[in-house]
């Protein structure tokens, strides 16, 4: 691209009768761009490790591409960061040089230096994702000029008639207008849908399972099971056994080859791992955690646990260091780009934190945090399940916002915690209070809290 534009029609010292149809008289003009902003770019680029890794992820995300950068060195640095990236290799000064080396291109870009000065150009990595944005935003300032400039000179020329004018003119404009930043393509017309939902419709009304298993045979039935895109409530008061629930849906939802993460502001790692062990190999939650506690009989099923389930299953577990909504999605994204992600497990809600400004309530805060796991299932095209406090009247906290995300809202409810004589004892009733995909129902299951599961009645 060369560095300044010739535009025909204006010229600084023609007057209003100088130009004529065809001439090419024109002014040199520096075409927009910022270096300053690219360099900001690349350096954010450099230098997101750590805690600051997801800055990365966001910048490549924006769509940047090596073409956008107006200097070349800028777009031969550009490729060689996404070619780290791709091969899940630390991206620095050193890493990127070493790439640059590789490819003969070191000399070309300045040398290593001027990848430091890149990284000493960014005033803080956190706006690394607005710097991709100005360098978007002025390399499609460049795109539409010279897109104006090709139908200018068309115009001016004795090239074609009317007709291959107008088709320049439409072909220009439609090629400029789908590199708008942020501008998205028509939606699908019905008629381009209807292959698929007929396929959709075939699968329902043949009985095969469309979802991801929750683990529970009847809430299968009444919600279709977990799909992506959308998010599933769970509430309960504190103890009644939703993490429980949860957890078994994930792994049960991993068992048929689903990548999960499971995200915990309550347990470590540790005490997850225990859970699943006693769940799956029937063991006694108080025989993991005390001393001498296991049998040899219990040890070899666990040992078998570790080879025939452990090993291959795909299910993440994650402890974030903080409770920021960002550090999920940072890790959500992490996974995708390492093997996908199809559900998503975030326990719980109420714990979560977004980056709030004065005067923001909690209701706000947690409806910020609902409508940011929603967005986040969208755009990962995962299933969300997100669990949910209630409190002592056995309302869910700040429950209008979730319940408005949510596509399924499920109460979980245990009739012998009050009662421990109670005739359902050992019984879990999961509440259906919303459904987008079925009928409301109130569905039974079994409580069997000492080996951390809740499994269908006839399981039992």
């Amino acid at each position: 691209m060369s560095n300044t534009y010739d535009l025909p029609g204006h010229h600084p010292t023609a007057g209003p009768h100088d130009v004529s149809p065809g001439s090419t008289l024109g002014i040199m003009r520096m075409p927009p761009q910022s270096l300053e902003a690219e360099q900001a770019v690349l350096g954010t680029l450099m230098s997101s490790n750590g805690a600051s890794a997801r800055y990365l992820a966001e910048i490549l995300e924006s769509g940047i591409t090596a073409g956008d950068y107006y200097r070349p060195a800028h777009a031969l640095i550009h490729r060689a960061v996404c070619a780290l990236h791709q091969r899940q290799e630390p991206v620095d000064p050193v890493t990127v040089a070493a790439e640059l080396t590789r490819r003969g291109e070191l000399t070309k870009v300045g040398g290593a230096t001027y990848l430091h000065t890149c990284v000493q150009a960014v005033p803080t990595t956190a706006n690394g994702p607005r710097y991709a944005e100005i360098v978007r935003a002025k390399a499609y300032r460049r795109a539409a000029i010279e897109s104006a400039q090709k139908i200018l000179q068309y115009a001016y020329s004795d090239q074609g008639d009317e007709t291959d004018v107008r088709s320049l003119v439409e072909q220009e404009l439609t090629a400029i207008a789908a590199g708008m930043p942020g501008l998205h393509a028509a939606p699908p017309a019905v008629g381009d849908l209807y292959l698929d939902f007929i396929t959709e419709l075939e699968e329902i009304q043949t009985g095969r399972q469309l979802g991801l298993t929750y683990g529970l045979e009847d809430l299968d039935a009444m919600t279709s099971g977990m799909r992506p895109g959308n998010v599933t409530v769970i509430a309960a008061q504190s103890g009644v056994g939703k993490s429980t629930l949860a957890l078994n849906a994930a792994v049960a939802a991993a068992k048929t080859g689903a990548r999960v993460m499971f995200a915990s502001l309550e347990m470590s790692s540790a005490e997850l791992m225990q859970k699943i062990a006693a769940a799956e190999g029937s063991i006694a939650m108080h025989h993991l955690t005390r001393q001498d506690g296991l049998t040899d009989e219990q040890w070899a099923t666990v040992e078998r646990l570790g080879r025939e389930l452990f090993k291959t299953l795909p299910l993440r577990l994650y402890r974030p260091d903080g409770a920021a909504l960002h550090d999920i999605e940072s890790a959500a994204r992490a996974c995708v780009r390492s093997d996908g992600l199809d559900v998503l497990v975030v326990d719980y809600l109420q714990l979560v934190e977004v980056e709030q400004t004065r005067n923001i309530t909690r209701e706000q805060a947690v409806a910020a945090v609902s409508r940011g796991l929603k967005n986040l299932s969208v755009q990962l095209e995962c299933h969300v399940i997100a669990l949910s406090q209630l409190n002592d009247d056995g309302m869910m906290r700040e429950s209008r916002a979730i319940k408005n995300d949510a596509s399924v809202v499920l109460k979980v409810e245990r009739p012998d915690m009050d009662e421990p004589e109670s005739p359902r004892a050992g019984e879990v009733d999961v509440v259906i209070e919303k459904n987008r995909f079925g009928p409301r129902a109130t569905i039974t299951a079994a409580a069997q809290m000492h080996y951390s599961r809740i499994v269908d009645m006839a399981k039992t």
